[in-house]
């Protein structure tokens, strides 16, 4: 890749910053928890995977500052520092599971003392990150295979190396296909109101110079409408038992438009964003973002003042519109939930 989603370094983590993407590349250094979770927060990295692995980095700086004398106290103080960082952002299950997973470390080696069991913390959260960046590689192994040459895909949102530790998930289907020399282009949402399609993927999809188009959420239909596209693949931020999926708000209209004109609509995404805690979609949390998002457009005011605002940030697609699920390991399609529990059989 050109550029680094997340890096680890010692004693900061850097992340390109979303927010000022495509107009400038620019990094920030978080060098506590407290700005990691603030960058969670204010969108300077976002998509589930990369929040989760910035979440498990943020876990370990958190430790770092630790002076604990004893392994209870320790993990008391490491719990602060979790409550802190799982207060960012609701929908996104990886950021939980991230958490969660430093902590199972944590309590699991008592026996250590506090430097070996910070030195062991930043061990697992650079395992996080890698076993992504692994874990998106075997997604797209998967799922290239419904690409077929000359095929126009399009996507939602950006579920590509920006939104994890690299690769992507929808986008690394797409990536996957490419460099088998397939011949396709991709059709690019704008994805209001934080217009993630036209500032991130777009500028993803460039820098590989894999062809692709921008259009505005509401094209798309008059574009499936007219046979100009040939399959849709999406990420997920939450899946839900029954294969119920949420991801960024527009998700679900585009699933209803491409049942409608009988394309397949698949979605991409680590098992770790399998949620078997939740029966269906309707349990997963939504949450309601900054009225400002969609009243502007990089600051300009493009609405009414004090007009009324609904702002979800993400819907829930029904398991009856998506025609597979792809995963670092394999392919679930009808019934999902049979098919989910047996893959997340063994995964941490």
């Amino acid at each position: 890749m050109a550029f680094k989603t997340i890096e680890w370094k010692g004693d900061a983590v850097v992340l390109i910053d979303q927010t000022r993407l495509p107009n400038e590349e620019v990094y920030i250094e978080c060098r506590d928890h407290i700005s990691i979770a603030k960058a969670i927060k204010d969108l300077k990295v976002r998509g589930a995977p990369a929040i989760g692995v910035t979440a498990a980095m943020g876990v370990a700086l958190g430790a770092k500052t630790i002076e604990a004398e004893d392994h209870k106290e320790f993990i008391a103080e490491l719990k602060g520092i979790c409550d802190v960082l799982s207060k960012t952002r609701p929908t996104a299950v990886n950021l939980f599971w991230a958490i969660d997973r430093m902590m199972a470390v944590a309590r699991s080696y008592n026996d250590l003392d506090m430097e070996g069991l910070k030195e062991l913390l930043e061990e697992e959260a650079l395992a996080i990150y890698e076993d992504d960046i692994c874990i998106n590689h075997q997604i797209g192994v998967y799922g290239k295979v419904f690409i077929k040459d000359n095929d126009t895909i399009l996507t939602h949102c950006n579920a590509g190396a920006l939104a994890t530790a690299g690769f992507g998930t929808a986008l690394g289907v797409i990536r996957a296909a490419w460099e088998k020399n397939k011949n396709i282009r991709v059709f690019a949402d704008e994805t209001r109101p934080f217009l993630q399609g036209a500032r991130l993927t777009a500028w993803e999809l460039m820098k590989d110079k894999i062809p692709v188009t921008l259009i505005t959420d509401n094209m798309a239909g008059h574009f499936m409408k007219k046979k100009m596209i040939d399959l849709v693949i999406v990420g997920a931020d939450r899946i839900a038992a029954n294969g119920d999926v949420a991801n960024k708000i527009g998700t679900y209209t585009v699933a209803v438009l491409a049942k409608e004109h009988g394309i397949p609509f698949y979605v991409a995404a680590p098992l770790s964003t399998l949620d078997l805690t939740l029966k269906n979609g309707e349990e997963i949390p939504i949450e309601e973002r900054d009225e400002r998002e969609v009243t502007q457009i990089g600051g300009v005011t493009i609405a009414p003042k004090n007009v009324k605002v609904l702002n979800p940030a993400f819907d829930v697609t029904p398991n009856r519109l998506v025609t597979a699920i792809i995963t670092e390991r394999g392919v679930v399609t009808k019934p999902f939930l049979a098919g989910l529990k047996e893959l997340k059989k063994g995964c941490k």
